[in-house]
């Protein structure tokens, strides 16, 4: 069912390598990291360099780098990214910070040496401050350490900040745990530590119809190729391009009855007729319902996709956690 109209958030400002500093983020105080995920751990680090900023009377914003380092350094080998540049936009406007400064992760970059990194945060950003976590590296051969770093800003008149890991219960919240979470279908876990509803951005793409065919319609979404989610059916929830948000049930996976392709993730919103082709699509995962599987009829497929749309109707009234797209 649709459950309203949302405005349009404004995104925040993003600059990257050939950018000029805008003035008003001149002297910012930033947090440096890869980011993957923005979960509660990173937020924790980025509501630190908030509060320091804010004390300073400075901006507030985040570096981060494009594409993640992994995926520099072994190209040939699928990573499984939990946040899209994309996505990081969406989720630092909500969490509030004020710009966000994206590198060039190149072969300049992974041989520049830790001292030059400093000074181009320096020179060719102005920031003020610098926050990062206990295990951020970088430089070449990642020489860069926490206490490098610390040693380096002195040098050049920064402030420096190094924030310990945040912990759930006995567990340090990290991105690994998050991927292994999707992995293993469990939802709950993932979103959790996310400190919000894990979601995905992409374009709506002609399929094959056959959810039509079937009943049930569906808008078809292409996952990064090293996503490494769980292959089954899920609850969710979208927003679509007009800002309007619809309940929904999605299946992800290769199709085991029909083609067994690659994996698709295609997804039915209830009560919804309309043309989404090439439209842009949030789509947050409430819950998990069922594994992958093939049926031995047609009859026996549409009645399980029924019961799968059931059940995530149910998921759906009772749902809790945030969200950051509705």
């Amino acid at each position: 069912m649709t459950k309203g109209i949302l405005p349009p958030i404004p995104l925040l400002p993003v600059c990257r390598d050939s950018d000029e500093t805008p003035e008003a983020l001149r002297g910012s105080y930033i947090a440096i990291g890869n980011f993957d995920g923005l979960h509660l751990g990173h937020q924790y680090l980025i509501r630190q360099m908030q509060a320091r900023a804010l004390r300073a009377g400075k901006p507030a914003a985040v570096m981060t780098f494009e594409p993640h380092p992994r995926q520099f350094f072994n190209p040939e080998k699928p990573f499984f990214r939990l946040t899209s540049e994309a996505v990081k936009e969406i989720v630092l406007t909500k969490l509030g910070v004020d710009g966000l400064f994206v590198r060039g992760f190149d072969g300049i970059l992974a041989r520049q040496n830790a001292s030059d990194f400093v000074s181009m945060l320096r020179r060719d950003i102005g920031v003020s401050g610098v926050v990062v976590g206990h295990d951020f590296h970088f430089g070449r051969n990642r020489e860069g350490t926490p206490e490098r770093l610390g040693i380096l800003c002195a040098d050049q008149g920064l402030d420096c900040t190094v924030v310990e890991p945040f912990r759930d219960g006995d567990i340090v919240v990290s991105s690994s745990a998050i991927r292994k979470a999707l992995a293993e279908g469990d939802i709950g876990r993932a979103n959790t530590l996310l400190g919000y509803r894990w979601f995905i951005r992409s374009t709506v793409i002609h399929g094959a119809k056959r959810g039509r065919e079937l009943g049930f319609p569906t808008a078809n979404l292409i996952l990064d190729k090293g996503c490494d989610l769980s292959h089954g059916c899920y609850s969710v929830r979208a927003v679509l391009g007009d800002g309007t948000v619809h309940d929904g049930v999605a299946s992800f996976g290769r199709r085991p009855m029909f083609d067994n392709g690659a994996p698709l993730f295609e997804v039915h919103l209830f009560d919804f007729s309309g043309d989404l082709y090439g439209q842009e699509m949030n789509v947050e995962i409430i819950g998990w319902i069922r594994a992958e599987q093939s049926f031995s009829s047609l009859a026996d497929l549409v009645a399980a996709i029924a019961n799968d749309a059931g059940t995530a109707r149910a998921q759906l009234s009772v749902a809790s956690g945030s969200s950051m797209i509705a």
